[in-house]
């Protein structure tokens, strides 16, 4: 699981095309769920729009089991189909796309739907701005107060994260680590304390 892109903030792109006007909204949504919640939302917003077609890569651009799209009434293939390809073409994950069509009153032809859907996302990924997401592990980890100092500076040279520490008569440490040090973490934690920690997956 490698570090990917996700948007840093929401985007957007308008266009007219023979008298129907497409706007193409971006927005950063973790997970399905919040992925529909911004669907329902932009449809909220413009109630008097013809068509809210959209398509999501809602977890990792790599992760196939959080794509979805939808033509919205349009001809089959010609809206949400091209919007995910251009997602997907982007390598940007934890992406939504909705394109909102107020109709003209003039017919694009199924080549000219697929034209306006898959270019309005791409113009708007354009104009994204991105961000690099490093995907981070929980764990658990409890050590003796002896042990402290060394876990922390492993902890910093791994590029992880003490998301908190609980003080009893052991110290409970609960951290984050990039999914790609995990392995590393763990051998020097094996080296540090002779075999006798480990860490506890908690996710």
């Amino acid at each position: 699981m490698d570090a990917y892109d996700i948007p840093a903030e929401a985007a957007s792109f308008s266009e007219e095309i023979k008298k129907s006007r497409f706007i193409t909204l971006l927005q950063h949504t973790e997970g399905v769920d919040a992925a529909r919640n911004f669907v329902q939302l932009i449809r909220q917003q413009h109630p008097d729009a013809r068509h809210h077609c959209w398509a999501w890569v809602a977890g990792a651009p790599t992760d196939s089991q959080q794509l979805g799209f939808s033509d919205d009434g349009e001809p089959s293939g010609t809206a949400g189909k091209p919007m995910l390809a251009q997602l997907m073409g982007s390598g940007v994950g934890e992406i939504t796309a909705v394109v909102i069509r107020y109709y003209g009153g003039i017919q694009l032809g199924t080549g000219g739907l697929v034209k306006a859907y898959g270019n309005g996302v791409q113009q708007a990924l354009k104009l994204l701005q991105r961000q690099l997401k490093v995907p981070m592990l929980s764990f658990r980890l409890c050590c003796d107060y002896s042990q402290l100092a060394d876990i922390e500076r492993l902890i910093q040279w791994a590029s992880g994260t003490l998301v908190s520490s609980d003080f009893t008569e052991q110290v409970t440490l609960r951290l984050a680590l990039p999914y790609s040090q995990v392995d590393g973490f763990q051998s020097r934690l094996t080296d540090l304390s002779r075999g006798a920690l480990s860490l506890e997956p908690l996710d």
